[in-house]
C-alpha cells in the first residue's frame, strides 16, 4: 500500500530523512519509534503529502506523490487520516462540530454529516460530549476527539504522530485499545512514538529510526 524509495528530506543543511527504504502493506500496524528529532514526524508529514521530499519517492496505492497535480493530492488525501501531536481542534466549536468539519469540506449532505459523526463519536467514547467544546473535556477526551475527525471519512490509510505523548499510562492503554479495534476494521495504521512502554508489550512491526536513517525493525 505505501512504498518508500530512497527518501531524503533536507531543511536548508540539516538532513531531517537520509535514505529510508521501506514499504507498508494494506492492512498492517506499524509502529516508528526514536528519539525526538529523528525524522518521525517529517515522514509522516511526507506520507499525508503535507510536504514534499528532497529525493526519493513515495508510492500510495501505486500512486506516486511526486507525480499528480495538487487537486489529485487533495482527493488522495481523503483516503488518509492524520491524528496530529497538538490535536489542533478548534476552540470555538464543540465536540461534534471539529469531527463533522472533516465532512464539511469534502461536500457531504448534512443528512449524511449528522449520522456519520454520531456514529464515529460513539466508536471512540464520546457520544455524551458532542455539545461540549474542546477546553471543557480533559486531554483524553481531546485527543479522542482527534481520532474522531480523522477516521470520520472511513480513511484507508491512519497516521497518529505522538498521539500519546500527553497522557498518563491509563489513558495511553485506551488510546492505543481504539486504535487497535481501528486496525481491526481493515484500516493500515502508522503511529509515531517515542514512549518505551508504548512499545514494551507490542507484538506489532516496530521500525526505528535515529538522526534521519532507519537503524533497526523488529
Amino acid at each position: 500500500m505505501i512504498r518508500i524509495y530512497r527518501l531524503f528530506r533536507n531543511f536548508g543543511p540539516k538532513v531531517a530523512l537520509n535514505n529510508l527504504n521501506f514499504r507498508v502493506r494494506k492492512g498492517e500496524f506499524v509502529f516508528v519509534t526514536g528519539p525526538s528529532g529523528a525524522g518521525k514526524t517529517t515522514l509522516l508529514r511526507l506520507i499525508f503529502g503535507a510536504e514534499k521530499p528532497t529525493s526519493g519517492q513515495i508510492l500510495i496505492n501505486g500512486i506516486n506523490l511526486n507525480r499528480i497535480s495538487r487537486p489529485k493530492l487533495d482527493l488522495l488525501r481523503r483516503n488518509v487520516g492524520f491524528v496530529f501531536q497538538d490535536f489542533k481542534l478548534l476552540p470555538k466549536r464543540t465536540v461534534f462540530e471539529n469531527v463533522a468539519l472533516a465532512l464539511e469540506v469534502t461536500g457531504e449532505p448534512p443528512s449524511f454529516i449528522q449520522k456519520k459523526t454520531h456514529q464515529t463519536l460513539r466508536l471512540v467514547g464520546l457520544a455524551d460530549k458532542e455539545k461540549a467544546f474542546p477546553l471543557q473535556i480533559s486531554g483524553g477526551e481531546q485527543q479522542r476527539v482527534a481520532i474522531a475527525r480523522a477516521i470520520v471519512r472511513d480513511p484507508l490509510i491512519l497516521l497518529a504522530d505522538e498521539p500519546t505523548g500527553n497522557l498518563d499510562p491509563e489513558l495511553t492503554k485506551d488510546i492505543m485499545v481504539l486504535f487497535r479495534s481501528i486496525h481491526m476494521r481493515g484500516t493500515t495504521v502508522i503511529v509515531a512514538t517515542h514512549s518505551r512502554e508504548l512499545l514494551e508489550d507490542t507484538a506489532q512491526r516496530t521500525i526505528f529510526l535515529n538522526r534521519g536513517r532507519i537503524v533497526g525493525e523488529k
